[in-house]
């Protein structure tokens, strides 16, 4: 019998292990897509209680604790606590249960196996690292881990303020780059749509009176994130959208929206086609990517949803279906030779065919120009991230993979990379066990250091 969690955790054959030992372990981290929020990284964070970096934000938590029959909200931060390492000793199957225990290990030292019973040790233990340990602030926290670069999620009408002051302040050496993130520019149909194009218009200089005007306005910010280190956009959309029309037709629908009427879905649609199409040039023009997150459906819960606002916890996996609109979407973008780098996510594991398929006919110009997005949210665990390296190496090349992310709002993250890469070294070292692939360490060594971290470089860094 194993010892739990051990230093060849997930790793089950002599190959698995030299590979991460030798190869992943030690790789930088490249962490492009997270919701970690500017100002606290400039203001180099951190935390007061585990309780605050576990529970104060974290959706992912907070649904199971609604499982296990506790309101997230209710008690003072030890009840809190309590109540969360409850709901991990029932939590046994669900990727929450290794990943808090690696972020007890490898961030306090802490090996023991959190329960009720165990709780107030090391809720006292880990709140007095957090107090005392110098590696346990933000930046900290990015020495300890390697951290190289983190993508932040930004909306178009941020100043980037808190960017310009952390490369000011050069007290960290990874890289802060922003996101540009323009969700609120493109549901029209969303309620407040209207005052956020009056936003636009005042921090972008651009009097918005038509659709071709919201375009100047996003492009304009565009190029200021560009100053600022873009180096991606992110984009969710349930499916790409495409339902290509004249603008003319486009610009009556924006019309109609900025005069307080009711748009239909198909007229939203047509909006958004316009909007995504058109920024999908501007980003090919500065040679950033794009990244697609699919198939979420948002704030199921109404009294929920009611009560706490979005990102709470009440959002799920939908299934459209996305083929045909994928397909005429890339199609379209790369006939008029404006096609960009493209990442895209999918949350419904039944999509990784239909992507891993159309990528192959759109990639040109760079290796793995058109990525299978790693296993995102809720395939973010052992089978989900499995699978798409299997897909990936099914229907691409494998070696082109750009890796993980955490898509996380905690400091606490990082060891979701070593949880992807210790899969990965096991995928591919039980293929060398078995004789599929070579028994060459520098050979699949290297494509382990490409996919954990070396290929995310090159790719969002030219």
């Amino acid at each position: 019998m194993k010892k739990f969690m051990d230093e060849d955790f997930l790793l089950y054959n002599d190959c698995a292990v030299r590979l991460y030992h030798e190869y992943a372990e030690q790789m930088p981290i490249f962490d492009y897509h997270c919701h970690l929020i500017p100002a606290e990284i400039a203001a180099n964070k951190r935390e007061p209680s585990i309780t605050s970096a576990w529970l104060y934000g974290d959706h992912y938590k907070w649904r199971q604790m609604r499982t296990n029959g506790y309101d997230e909200r209710e008690g003072d931060d030890f009840a809190k606590f309590l109540n969360y390492a409850d709901t991990v000793a029932h939590a046994i199957g669900n990727p929450l249960y290794h990943w808090s225990h690696l972020e007890l290990r490898r961030f306090f030292g802490i090996d023991t196996p959190l329960s009720p019973a165990t709780a107030r040790g090391i809720f006292d233990e880990a709140n007095r690292k957090l107090a005392t340990d110098p590696s346990l602030d933000a930046y900290g926290i990015f020495r300890k881990f390697n951290v190289y670069a983190v993508g932040t999620t930004d909306d178009p009408v941020d100043s980037l303020e808190s960017h310009a002051a952390i490369r000011k302040a050069g007290k960290t050496a990874t890289k802060v780059i922003p996101s540009f993130r323009p969700d609120k520019a493109m549901n029209i149909e969303a309620a407040g749509f209207n005052e956020y194009i009056d936003k636009l218009s005042e921090v972008s200089g651009v009097s918005v009176s038509s659709a071709p005007d919201v375009m100047t306005a996003l492009s304009r910010r565009l190029d200021w994130f560009v100053e600022n280190g873009c180096l991606a956009s992110d984009h969710a959309v349930i499916v790409p959208p495409y339902a290509p029309a004249t603008d003319a037709r486009v610009n009556e629908i924006f019309l109609k929206a900025r005069a307080g009427q009711t748009v239909t879905e198909e007229e939203a649609e047509v909006y958004r086609t316009y909007i995504l199409m058109s920024l999908a040039e501007e980003y090919a023009r500065r040679g950033i990517a794009m990244q697609l997150h699919m198939q979420a459906s948002r704030n199921n819960n109404s009294r929920g949803f009611a009560a706490l606002g979005p990102d709470t916890g009440y959002d799920a996996v939908t299934d459209r279906e996305i083929a045909h609109n994928l397909s005429r979407f890339l199609d379209t973008l790369d006939g008029r030779d404006a096609l960009p780098k493209t990442v895209i996510y999918s949350l419904n594991h039944k999509d990784y065919y239909p992507i891993g398929t159309l990528m192959g006919c759109f990639q040109r110009d760079i290796p793995g120009k058109i990525q299978l997005g790693s296993g995102w949210w809720f395939c973010d665990h052992i089978d989900g991230m499995t699978e798409q390296l299997k897909v990936l190496g099914n229907l691409g090349l494998l070696s082109r993979f750009i890796g993980m992310l955490t898509d996380s709002r905690s400091f606490l993250s990082y060891p979701r990379h070593e949880y992807f890469r210790r899969i990965l070294c096991n995928l591919l070292g039980t293929w060398m066990e078995n004789g599929e692939i070579p028994a060459d360490f520098d050979l699949v060594g290297n494509m382990v250091k490409d996919i954990s971290f070396n290929n995310a470089r090159k790719y969002f860094e030219g």
